[in-house]
């Protein structure tokens, strides 16, 4: 298979800690650098959230404007996503950055159980994140926790909600939630074909000890792969990951066991559908 693999780093999320592996990255300045480092190795799309300075998270629109300008800057081209869930704040706080025009953003279109407690998407404020990213024309990643979020993406598509093809990603592993299971993993492919289109791109991501695995399965049908340190500190049981970019390496090598090429990020943007930056 020659179909160029996209590769998304996420690269701190709003629950690893220094605590957990000293390679998370929390100042601004860290990420940074350390997303520098997952975009030499290949990865064209960076996921994002920010932390305050006691490692809690944050949702500052402050904060996400020195990031995209830090990464403007040192990782010209790459795709950046901010991330609009839950953990980061509430209510319409968690879309309070996407005036600042990222290229993407993540939006989870319906509620389902987390490892301690519900993970609120309330349809008016689901339907108000739309509408803020229609407004900054910022594209969303959908994030898939449950099939009835693939379903409600194609309903909000053809209320004039979503522009372009939707770009789905499963989530599978989070405790609670859906787990990761083959049968279901064929099947959400499924789906996203059967409403979008044989050719529609689509991502997955695997949590924790799943991470690999659910690269590997991506990888071989054809999608897009995310990885980094927010859903999975670790290499494996007894090994802590280097950093960010170790787990992009490692997705990178899944891609040429399968005889896919890394999609550079101007490759990345016209899969996707985003303007080409003068770089």
């Amino acid at each position: 298979m020659d179909k160029p693999c996209i590769i998304c780093v996420a690269i701190t999320g709003s629950l690893p800690t220094k605590a957990n592996n000293p390679a998370v990255p929390i100042t601004v300045a860290e990420q940074v650098e350390s997303t520098h480092e997952a975009f030499e190795e290949g990865a064209s799309v960076v996921h994002a959230h920010v932390r305050n300075d006691d490692e809690t998270p944050s949702s500052d629109p402050e904060k996400f404007a020195l990031l995209k300008e830090g990464l403007e800057k040192h990782c010209p081209g790459m795709i950046i996503q901010f991330s609009t869930g839950g953990r980061s704040g509430a209510g319409k706080t968690r879309g309070g950055m996407l005036s600042l025009k990222p290229d993407m953003a993540s939006l989870s279109v319906g509620s389902n159980n987390f490892p301690t407690r519900v993970y609120e998407n309330p349809p008016d404020l689901v339907d108000w994140l739309a509408g803020e990213m229609l407004t900054h024309n910022v594209k969303p990643e959908i994030e898939a926790f449950d099939l009835s979020h693939i379903l409600k993406a194609r309903e909000m598509a053809d209320n004039g909600q979503l522009a372009g093809t939707p770009y789905v990603q499963f989530v599978m592993g989070v405790t609670n939630a859906m787990p990761v299971d083959r049968d279901v993993f064929d099947y959400y492919i499924h789906t996203v074909r059967r409403l979008f289109g044989e050719d529609a791109p689509w991502c997955a991501a695997g949590i924790g000890r799943h991470q690999s695995m659910l690269n590997d399965w991506a990888i071989a049908a054809g999608g897009h792969a995310r990885t980094g340190l927010e859903d999975n500190v670790r290499l494996d049981r007894d090994t802590l990951a280097p950093s960010n970019a170790g787990l992009v390496k490692r997705t990178a090598e899944i891609c040429a066991q399968h005889h896919r090429p890394i999609a550079t990020w101007k490759q990345a943007r016209d899969i996707l559908g985003l303007a080409q930056p003068a770089v």
